[in-house]
């Protein structure tokens, strides 16, 4: 049964994820540097998911990640 208002859901909310236009600017063996405004480094292990989008990368990644 869910319950949207558990208290286990209050101490252990769940995870977001969005989809963060970016520009790759490198790639190595373990990390990806990315170009949104900003460069950063994502760990590939951080990246759920990568698509091309009317010719613009998106990749999958929890909230929060992108700055």
């Amino acid at each position: 049964m869910f319950r949207p208002f558990s208290i286990y859901r209050l101490i252990y909310p769940k995870e977001r994820y969005i989809w963060a236009q970016v520009r790759i600017l490198y790639e190595t063996e373990k990390a990806i540097l990315v170009d949104n405004g900003m460069k950063i480094w994502i760990p590939k292990s951080r990246i759920y998911k990568i698509r091309l989008r009317k010719g613009v990368f998106e990749i999958y990644v929890r909230e929060g990640m992108m700055g």
